[in-house]
């Protein structure tokens, strides 16, 4: 029996002479030693180096992956093995571990164990747990041992080559070997056959001869002849029966491992070949060279699987055809992606070595195609019932009719197991599809016929790789090598377009076919569930597609193929390359609400939900949300949190407000706030933003209408929460300087505090700069007697009168609150003169400062005057009056402790009404610009004295030279700024004036 087996090119790799090739087993790497030292690790899917080493400057000979330990292994010809960690590059462990050239590597499967052969004819075991110690040294070849590999069947046995023609089988634990196996030449290379029915072993020798020992016979099952010199490796294809050799005549030759037949030679025109390696579940083949490294990949990656309607699954392992039946699991518990254990029944040898496996689509007939002839058997007790030459076969949608494509790009189609009609495609036929229509493509398009008349359909521009219908026609799927589209057949245009049309061979129906939607997903295989498209992809997800959007059921562990779904089961069934079945539950009825919204029928979907479990219906919900159907989703969801982010998005303010009230966090309110202000709820966003404690928010929300109330307010929370920084802005905006001074204190900043008296409290700079001195001189005592104190270097520090006196004069203010919506009115405040204003004050008589212990006669005794300013402790506790300027102190605000008001949503039935309510009273100033001034009126006359004194009091500071130049004292400049003052002109009967109403007129 032969087999034709297609090959395909993967990747080539030009480099100087690749010694040995591995592929990784989880991982899409190639793994290659060179002949200059270094070694490569190719990603086969984007065809890059991943990662590479330089190893040594002498030939690397061997590299093998160490995957549980993610570890590349090497050995080179200066006797040294090497270990480095693949994702870092960094090396791991380095010992001689032989006297002479290394020549193989092999890695134990399950235990520490490393096999190493070197040309000093010696093996030895390295344990890597025992920090790589030899456990074991093996002796017994004569010379250069070119070749170990443990046994797949027994990984206590291995086997060595030797250039002394023997191969020889050895056992750990034992220093001497079981027996030899001779051969005529120079054994090279060894590889154990992966199945456990034949205990076969291949050696290849100098001869050009590849010998098959059966080693517990101890006998030469059979000699390969073929390459004209010596064969360098030699490997057992994992999944298909074949043996791979190459040898120094630069050809690679694929026998038949059942037969012994020679099957085909590849010459690849580059040069010798060295290194051949496979990976169980793979076809690829990684080749190394003279001139490089290549990757090929033999046959189809689908095993030849398949399960009909009923459950019933065939399969053929090499040439023998198995059936399972998944209904013998009926009743037992198995979890997602569990490996079912199914009871496997032998149906027989096929007369050809299957590539594909179909069943019909009644499930009656079971169709294998491969060597380029097809065989049609009976399900039930495979009888031939069909068979003739065919290159690949297909069902129609009717059990009754197939087609085949031959060799020759003929196209026939079969009824009832005879001949119906055939045609030859003007443009050839690559690949032919099954399906309510007969596809058939070539290098262009994609082209459908009708099963009857092969009359033309439609031509599409696309070559896919795979087609799949629904089982109602309606839809199908083109998948191509990125990507795969969905579409939508309306068989009614074709049969209307049939009768209107006088060409009845070229239907060409362009409106029967609609795309619905392109997704970027490298689909592996796929199969349609009502209107859901199911499909596994490259990266190993179980994903399904119901209108635009991908859902993933299952994260799988390696490469899976669809098999099938059984509705009454609701059960997915997959399997893999060893023909190993697992199965995932999927719920017909949540495909079918996914299925009626996408239809946007919601009516159905309503009838359709009572049935759906209730841990599905949250996936549902957030299906609705993808699909943007917010107000379904949010009546759909049991989710709390869920039905809370969806009143978000439908801004729905009552429903989030309630949710939040019975399902409080931070984060609910903060949203929430967020939400309130982009809607103007004012009092919604103040009472969100305090239960989220987010003071910051509620800092920006009183400096933004000037709400002086809720600035103390947020001062008070956001001391006892301990946010010092909004603490510290919220003193600062209400003007209580000396509480920022004191925050800067208790948080240790002593140069910021520093800093801070010196702009608004001078009065405090000895005292701060005292502290800090002692901090900082407890580091460097040079560096904290560097600091300069006004209380000891006096020079430095000529303007500290005039700023004590004007902390003085300010320390007697409490400017009114300002609302947002006033600031234009309020510019002038920004560049205020202060030393005007008190020049001002104390021409008029409001103010008088009396310096070193003197008296201000309208504020203060001389008890409460402590260095020229007012003791805190006495400043008046209770509020000013209106149109009164007082400060207010510490006790008073110590007094004021934060008290919410009533929630402006308390009430859900008048809840919008409340904080539209609130939004009013919230932006109300507490001192409206527009109001006059409490304050008695200004005499005219006096006024007009007042504003001519500072006028004429601005021209002489203009044109006279500076203070300090002339060195006068700030009581002289005073005297020169008023001697031409005369308080004659004033009236000075029951006159009083405010220097803010003052500034503004």
């Amino acid at each position: 029996m032969s087999i034709k087996i297609k090959v395909n090119r993967r990747l080539k790799c030009r480099s100087d002479r690749v010694k040995s090739t591995e592929l990784h087993g989880s991982e899409p790497w190639m793994l290659t030693s060179l002949y200059d030292g270094t070694v490569y690790v190719w990603d086969t899917e984007s065809k890059k180096v991943f990662k590479s080493v330089s190893v040594s400057d002498l030939p690397v000979r061997v590299a093998k992956f160490v995957s549980r330990k993610n570890w590349i292994v090497t050995g080179t010809d200066d006797t040294l093995i090497r270990v480095f960690n693949y994702n870092t590059l960094e090396k791991v462990a380095q010992f001689s571990a032989h006297r002479d050239y290394i020549r193989s590597l092999a890695v134990h499967t399950s235990r520490p164990f490393i096999l190493s052969s070197a040309d000093d004819g010696v093996i030895k075991l390295w344990d890597w747990e025992r920090k790589w110690a030899c456990t074991q040294v093996f002796r017994g070849h004569t010379n250069l041992v070119m070749h170990v590999v443990f046994n797949p069947k027994d990984n206590n046995q291995f086997a060595s080559a030797s250039l002394d023609k023997s191969v020889k089988i050895w056992q750990l634990g034992s220093p001497t070997p079981n027996f030899s196996l001779r051969h005529e030449h120079g054994v090279n290379c060894l590889s154990y056959h992966p199945g456990g029915d034949k205990p076969y072993i291949a050696s290849g020798c100098d001869g050009g001869a590849v010998k098959v020992w059966d080693y517990q016979t101890k006998s030469c099952v059979q000699t390969l002849q073929g390459h004209g010199k010596d064969v360098n490796a030699v490997v057992f294809h994992m999944a298909m029966p074949l043996i791979i050799s190459g040898g120094s005549d630069g050809t690679v030759r694929l026998w038949h491992s059942s037969t012994f037949t020679l099957l085909t030679t590849l010459n690849f025109g580059m040069e010798r070949v060295w290194a051949l390696a496979v990976q169980r579940g793979s076809n690829d083949v990684a080749i190394g060279f003279d001139e490089g490294s290549l990757l090929i990949k033999l046959g189809r990656e689908d095993p030849a699987m398949s399960m009909d309607v009923s459950g019933k699954i065939v399969w053929a392992k090499h040439s023998e055809l198995q059936q399972a039946n998944v209904k013998t699991l009926a009743g037992q518990e198995v979890k997602d992606g569990e490996k079912l254990s199914l009871a496997i029944k032998d149906m027989g040898s096929c007369e050809i070595y299957p590539q594909t496996i179909v069943h019909s689509p009644n499930g009656r007939f079971v169709a294998v195609c491969g060597d380029g002839e097809y065989i049609i058997y009976t399900a039930v007790a495979l009888r031939n019932k069909a068979y003739g030459p065919a290159q690949e076969f297909v069902w129609s949608s009717d059990s009754s009719m197939y087609a085949i494509r031959e060799a020759s790009a003929e196209v026939k189609v079969f009824r009832n197991f005879r001949e119906h009609k055939s045609f030859r495609p003007e443009s050839g036929a690559d690949g032919i599809y099954g399906g309510p229509l007969l596809g058939v493509k070539n290098q262009a398009c994609l082209a459908f016929y009708d099963w009857d008349t092969l009359d033309l359909v439609r031509n599409i521009e696309i070559t896919p790789t795979q087609v799949h219908w629904s089982e109602t026609g309606e839809l199908l799927s083109l998948v191509s090598d990125d990507s795969f589209y969905v579409l939508r057949y309306n068989a009614d245009v074709v049969e209307n377009t049939k009768g209107k049309s006088d060409d009845c061979t070229e239907v060409n129906a362009k409106e029967a076919f609609q795309v619905v939607t392109e997704f970027d997903e490298k689909v592996r295989t796929g199969l349609w569930v009502g209107d859901c498209f199911i499909f596994t992809n490259n990266i190993n997800r179980l994903n399904y597609c119901v209108g635009e959007e991908i859902v993933t059921i299952s994260h799988l562990d390696r490469a899976m193929y669809l098999l099938g779904y059984i509705p009454k089961e609701n059960r997915l069934y997959l399997g893999d390359k060893e023909f190993g079945v697992v199965r995932f539950s999927l719920l017909v009825s949540v495909l079918e609400y996914q299925t009626a919204v996408v239809r946007r029928d919601f009516e159905a979907a309503d009838k359709i939900l009572p049935a759906v479990p209730r841990d599905q219906v949250v996936r549902l919900a957030h299906f609705l949300e993808k699909q943007g159907f917010l107000s379904q989703a949010m009546s759909v969801t049991p989710d709390p949190d869920h039905k809370f982010d969806l009143a978000l998005q439908l801004e729905d303010l009552r429903t989030a407000y309630g949710l939040a009230k019975q399902h409080s966090s931070k984060e609910k309110w903060k949203q929430l706030s967020d939400l309130a202000l982009s809607k103007s709820e004012f009092g919604l966003a103040q009472e969100c933003l305090y239960s989220s404690r987010d003071f910051g928010g509620l800092l920006l929300l009183a400096c933004s209408a000037g709400n002086r109330e809720l600035m103390e307010k947020v001062e008070l929370g956001a001391t006892s929460a301990g946010q010092t920084n909004v603490a510290f802005t919220a003193n600062f905006l209400l003007g209580r300087c000396d509480k920022c001074l004191q925050i800067l204190l208790e948080t240790n900043r002593l140069p910021e505090a520093a800093f801070f008296a010196r702009s608004y409290l001078p009065s405090q700079i000895s005292r701060i700069v005292t502290l800090w001195r002692e901090q900082l001189s407890a580091v460097n005592a040079r560096l904290g007697g560097a600091i300069a104190s006004p209380d000891q270097t006096e020079n430095l520090f000529p303007e500290m009168p005039h700023s004590l006196k004007i902390e003085h004069f300010l320390s007697q203010q409490l400017l009114p609150a300002t609302p947002a919506n006033q600031y234009t009115n309020s510019l002038t405040k920004l560049s205020r003169d202060l030393t005007q204003e008190m020049h001002i004050a104390e021409a008029s008589g409001i103010f008088t400062y009396c310096a070193q212990n003197g008296k201000d006669h309208n504020r203060a005794s001389d008890e409460e005057v402590e260095d020229g300013f007012l003791k805190v402790e006495n400043v008046p506790k209770e509020p000013p009056k209106p149109g009164e300027s007082q400060s207010v102190s510490d006790d008073h605000y110590k007094e004021n402790q934060w008290v919410q008001s009533s929630p402006p949503w308390s009430s859900s039935d008048h809840a919008v009404t409340k904080a539209a309510k609130s939004k009013q009273t919230f932006l109300e100033a507490e001192v409206p610009a527009s109001e006059p001034s409490a304050s008695p009126a200004c005499p005219p006359k006096a006024l007009s004295a007042a504003e001519n004194t500072l006028s004429s009091s601005s021209d002489r500071e203009a044109q006279a030279p500076s203070r300090q130049s002339q060195n006068l004292s700030l009581e002289e400049e005073l005297d020169r700024d008023l001697a031409d003052l005369n308080l004659d002109d004033f009236d000075m009967d029951d006159f009083e004036i405010d220097s803010d109403e003052l500034l503004e007129d």
